[in-house]
């Protein structure tokens, strides 16, 4: 089917015990993350996950730390086991896959991309790069051919000879992602890739994979506890809370439309003018006059200086040369004004 999702995550559960499938019906029957460590003595890691992966997408799971999104991340390898649930990878379930199978899945169709670059200290950057066809048996050529490229493309020509400690923490994570790319898997797994990184670098490398993924539209899985990056780079974004899934959709929609008061205290303090997009607050197409076009995707903050802040203008909104709708600058003020947040509407 041509909208069947590349990865498909059905009923997963992971409760790290030595009894996980034991205590997995307490789980079931409403037990929380509190309780099952009290009474049993077992860590809920994930809790009736149900998330579909849409082939060439960024879906970014995001949430605090013990929120289960880096435990998520490691069952689509299954580099952790799951007490139950089903883990679809092109319609396969990788649960039933044979060790031999499961290493081929690791080797051609995933590559990853660690918050701690995991780089070898004693091979070059090229070597490094290589690394994911020197697994393969591929001949030293093709290995040496294909980590240059991936190299140049993220800006790390003539560092071919380098060794990680001679890099940056920046450069080093272009390795990372240039190993990645060498690999030419369809999907690529990004557990807090850029979280170590520098504010100024980590912006530099956000932009860096949208780059990329606008050429080579790869299924991508990040993981992030960062509200701005997550908004930034999603195309579905998944928010979990104590392993389960609070609320997932377009960004855009879920920064419009919490669902809960976890979501709402979540996005209270972004900065909407920078994130909300035109498609986001326009309304259909219906005036005749405007004081000019804006691009569907274009941010609020830009409509703003455009407009010097004269609140009596709207606009006619375009994706590509259609018209698709217009926007009204009173629109935009309103949608700047997010709801109060579970804490402000205590206070």
């Amino acid at each position: 089917m041509a909208n069947e999702p590349k990865v498909r995550l059905r009923g997963l559960f992971k409760i790290f015990g030595p009894k996980d499938k034991e205590v997995l019906q307490h789980v079931k029957e409403g037990m929380g993350k509190e309780d099952l460590l009290e009474q049993h003595q077992h860590v809920l890691g994930l809790q009736d996950i149900n998330v579909d992966m849409q082939a060439g997408e960024i879906t970014v799971v995001m949430g605090l730390s013990g929120s289960g999104k880096s435990t998520l991340i490691r069952h689509l390898n299954r580099l952790i086991e799951p007490t139950a649930g089903e883990i679809l990878v092109d319609g396969v379930d990788v649960m039933k896959l044979s060790e031999t199978e499961l290493r081929e899945v690791r080797q051609t169709k995933m590559s990853m991309v660690f918050q701690k670059f995991a780089l070898l200290p004693h091979r070059t950057v090229q070597q490094n790069a290589a690394m994911a066809l020197k697994v393969r048996g591929s001949d030293e050529e093709t290995q040496n051919t294909e980590a240059r490229k991936w190299l140049a493309r993220v800006g790390l020509q003539g560092y071919e000879d380098r060794y990680p400690a001679q890099l940056s923490g920046g450069m080093q994570q272009r390795v990372g992602i240039a190993r990645a790319l060498t690999a030419n898997t369809d999907i690529m797994l990004m557990d807090e890739a850029f979280s170590a990184l520098d504010p100024l670098i980590r912006t530099d490398m956000q932009n860096l994979l949208l780059e990329l993924q606008d050429e080579l539209q790869k299924t991508i899985v990040f993981i992030t506890h960062d509200l701005d990056e997550a908004l930034k780079l999603a195309d579905h974004l998944v928010i979990l809370k104590d392993g389960a899934v609070v609320q997932q959709g377009e960004p855009q929609g879920i920064l419009m439309n919490p669902c809960d008061p976890y979501i709402e205290d979540f996005v209270s303090d972004i900065n909407r003018a920078r994130v909300l997009r035109v498609k986001s607050v326009m309304a259909p197409l219906k005036g005749t006059e405007f004081a000019g076009d804006v691009d569907i995707g274009d941010n609020l903050e830009s409509l703003i200086a455009r407009s010097e802040g004269d609140t009596t203008l709207h606009y006619r909104v375009m994706e590509g040369d259609t018209p698709v709708g217009e926007l009204h600058m009173r629109d935009l003020v309103k949608a700047l004004v997010p709801r109060l947040s579970s804490t402000e509407a205590a206070e």
